[in-house]
């Protein structure tokens, strides 16, 4: 494993991170979010619902936001409701009944979900029969193909075996499962007291009833971690050995999370553990036979996202990497995205507000952005060096029937840095390849290729994390 190219370029990345850790997007879409306005509203959504040049054998993929959750993660920057009234939660169902019902009057051409995922907010908030009741709303609207993947975020904590018997009834087969770290020392700052036994004992609840694949989330730079520490944490993520791990790096986003203005900067982490952190966290997951997917994902070698990386048929959306490529997105609660064939809609994201929009028009749009010409272009772009490390130049031809060297020559030559750095190398047809190093600075290099984020930067605005 020491001839592991992925690995050797590990050697390499303190020396080169200093000139490429900048603020940068995830590219989970493009365009991204900021450029989204409210000029797309109810209207345009509806229209690009009922669009008729759809195949039905398309998939669709769809995503269900239950924000409650009952006490507040600090590091948290999620759209969330905290509360212990689990009453609120009814009437919360009630408008997601009524948001299916108006999204399933307007499309025009119906198709089956192969994809049904849901995040919060904490899903297992829902006692398992509200469970059971949210699910066969959606499925009755939009049944799931019988060989869907549909997955599940919750938090051990308030996850019980009921709830793993329900959501098994239902169809779920793949969890995700908040970990962030087990040292007691960093749970108590966060806010999440979370035993590792308790995390051990649902997964093997989930293992037991069947469901084919369980993730662990991971967060390196919250407060008091240090390699030390954190290496106690991959210890009991390796005995328990999850299909796929996440890897975050904690964003400290104020501007979005208020709270998180609590951590006092001597507790954070510096730059230089930080980063020993998330390399001792890297070569443990190797050393485990983990194989890295992009980003921060990793997975076992026989996983499906392990299978896509080697079929090159990743792809990623706002849910993460998926196997589920080129499909459409319906996206139900507040705050959901929904990623149509040329069109991104957000719903409101505060409950109340979201509620009264469904409660008057059925759909609670907000925002949105139709997708240009060159939109679609650079989307397909960004999203081959994102997902597969590489971009094929005759593939981009076919797609798009122009050359792509020519089409996209500024952007080749902006990459220049990074060539000679030995990030990324370049074809004589202008194909990409993300080198086994370079693939740790992905997103650097597909914000070459992003056209709105130079007039972003230059705003001023924080709108982004760290890119590494």
């Amino acid at each position: 494993m020491s001839d592991d190219p992925f690995r050797l370029g590990l050697d390499r990345f303190e020396e080169i991170l200093p000139r490429y850790a900048t603020e940068g997007p995830r590219y989970t879409s493009y365009p991204t979010a900021p450029v989204w306005n409210e000029s797309y509203g109810p209207e345009a959504y509806r229209k690009e619902l009922g669009r008729e040049d759809i195949d039905p054998s398309d998939p669709l993929s769809i995503y269900v936001h239950v924000p409650f959750c009952e006490s507040l993660c600090h590091y948290c920057a999620c759209n969330k409701v905290i509360t212990r009234d689990h009453s609120r939660a009814d009437k919360y169902l009630d408008m997601i009944e009524r948001e299916v019902a108006a999204v399933h009057s307007a499309v025009r051409v119906p198709r089956r979900a192969t994809q049904h995922h849901w995040g919060g907010g904490t899903p297992t908030y829902l006692s398992p029969e509200q469970v059971q009741r949210l699910f066969g709303c959606v499925n009755a609207a939009f049944p799931i193909a019988h060989d869907a993947e549909v997955s599940i975020e919750v938090d051990p904590r308030v996850t019980t075996d009921e709830h793993i018997v329900a959501l098994r009834e239902c169809g779920f087969n793949r969890i995700s499962m908040g970990v962030q770290d087990f040292e007691p020392k960093v749970q108590e700052a966060v806010h999440r007291i979370q035993p590792a036994d308790k995390t051990g004992e649902l997964l093997q609840s989930a293992r037991s009833r069947g469901f084919e694949s369980v993730n662990f989330d991971l967060i390196y730079g919250l407060p008091y971690q240090r390699p030390e520490t954190f290496a106690r944490t991959l210890d009991t993520v390796m005995e328990l050995a999850p299909d796929r791990i996440a890897l975050y790096s904690y964003a400290h986003v104020t501007w979005v999370a208020k709270q998180q203005r609590g951590f006092e900067r001597k507790d954070l982490p510096n730059a230089e553990t930080k980063l020993a952190i998330m390399l001792l966290a890297i070569r443990r997951f190797l050393d485990a036979g983990y194989i890295f997917i992009g980003l921060d994902h990793f997975a076992k070698p026989d996983d499906e996202l392990a299978t896509a990386l080697r079929d090159r048929t990743l792809r990623r959306n706002f849910m993460g990497h998926t196997t589920q490529a080129g499909v459409d997105m319906i996206g139900f609660g507040p705050s959901a995205i929904g990623e149509l064939r040329r069109s991104y809609a957000q719903s409101q994201r505060d409950l109340g507000a979201w509620e009264q929009a469904v409660e008057e028009d059925g759909v609670a749009t907000m925002r949105g952005h139709m997708l240009s010409d060159d939109d679609i272009e650079r989307r397909w772009v960004i999203s081959r060096i994102m997902c597969l490390g590489e971009l094929r130049a005759e593939e981009f031809e076919r797609e798009f029937g122009r050359e792509f060297s020519g089409a996209f020559a500024s952007e080749l030559t902006a990459l220049k840095e990074m060539v000679d750095d030995g990030l990324v190398t370049i074809a004589g047809d202008g194909s990409i390849e993300v080198t086994s190093l370079g693939r740790l600075f992905v997103r650097n290099v597909a914000m070459h290729f992003d056209a709105y984020l130079p007039e972003q930067l230059r705003s001023g605005k924080q709108m982004f994390s760290k890119t590494v």
